[in-house]
């Protein structure tokens, strides 16, 4: 199983992002609770990747806000001038 792509994830509305990470955190507690209950029998790759997903999803949800908040602030700049 190949890493997710970010493309995927920059495709998305925020909401679909912002549920996404609740998901992806959600199969990260299970994942770590199948392996302290000794479930989980193989497949530790899997962290891996709700942990990749993770840190993609909430990259891209960041850049947005900056972008946001630069967008703001540069409209506020240009009304004073």
């Amino acid at each position: 199983m190949a890493l997710p792509k970010i493309d995927e994830v920059r495709q998305m509305e925020d909401q679909e992002i912002e549920a996404a990470i609740a998901s992806t955190k959600r199969r990260l507690f299970d994942l770590r609770f199948q392996k302290a209950t000794r479930q989980l029998q193989s497949g530790f790759h899997q962290f891996k990747h709700e942990r990749h997903r993770l840190a993609q999803l909430m990259t891209v949800l960041r850049e947005r806000q900056l972008t946001e908040q630069g967008a703001a602030q540069s409209s506020d700049v240009s009304e004073q001038a």
